[in-house]
């Protein structure tokens, strides 16, 4: 999935990720199966869940809306899923450059997001693959659980000092 490399030494529990391919996609549920086969990735039907296959993740927001995430971020991602896309009836946005990722990772992970986040963040209450919009504080995010310990956060690009800056305190926080 998308998990930062944490591998030796003491790292932060906050890390930025790399970019990441973004798009809206939304369809009919009459239109599901045949968006999923031209995408090559099946699309989630049950609500907060995703599915990550290849190079694409696709979060499942709401009935008819999901957040498609590619690990490969070249001009013209979109154009090509488009492309992939003909005939069938959806919306395809690319929003690459309104959001950036974080991760919150590690032992702590679940004690920092409590921190500004109302939701139940246990690995039984939000396993892995959970994905859900929700509040940080005052910012929207979309919080998607990627490991037992890894969680991986989009925010809009112009909240993300804020947010960045809210979870390091809760991560200096003994």
């Amino acid at each position: 999935m998308f998990e930062p490399d944490i591998a030796g030494g003491a790292n932060p529990a906050i890390t930025s990720l790399v970019p990441f391919g973004r798009a809206l996609f939304r369809c009919r549920e009459t239109d599901i199966d045949r968006a999923s086969q031209s995408l090559g990735i099946a699309l989630p039907r049950e609500a907060c869940r995703s599915v990550h296959g290849g190079a694409l993740s696709a979060l499942w927001l709401g009935p008819d809306e999901w957040l498609i995430v590619g690990t490969a971020r070249a001009d013209g991602w979109v154009s090509n899923l488009s492309t992939r896309l003909d005939g069938v009836l959806c919306s395809l946005v690319d929003i690459s450059h309104r959001q950036i990722a974080l991760s919150v990772h590690g032992p702590r992970a679940e004690e920092i997001l409590a921190s500004g986040c109302a939701l139940d963040l246990s690995i039984a209450a939000f396993p892995v693959g959970m994905c859900t919009r929700t509040m940080f504080a005052k910012t929207e995010i979309v919080l998607w659980r990627t490991g037992p310990d890894y969680f991986h956060l989009e925010v809009w690009r112009s909240f993300a000092p804020y947010l960045e800056a809210l979870l390091r305190e809760a991560e200096s926080e003994a």
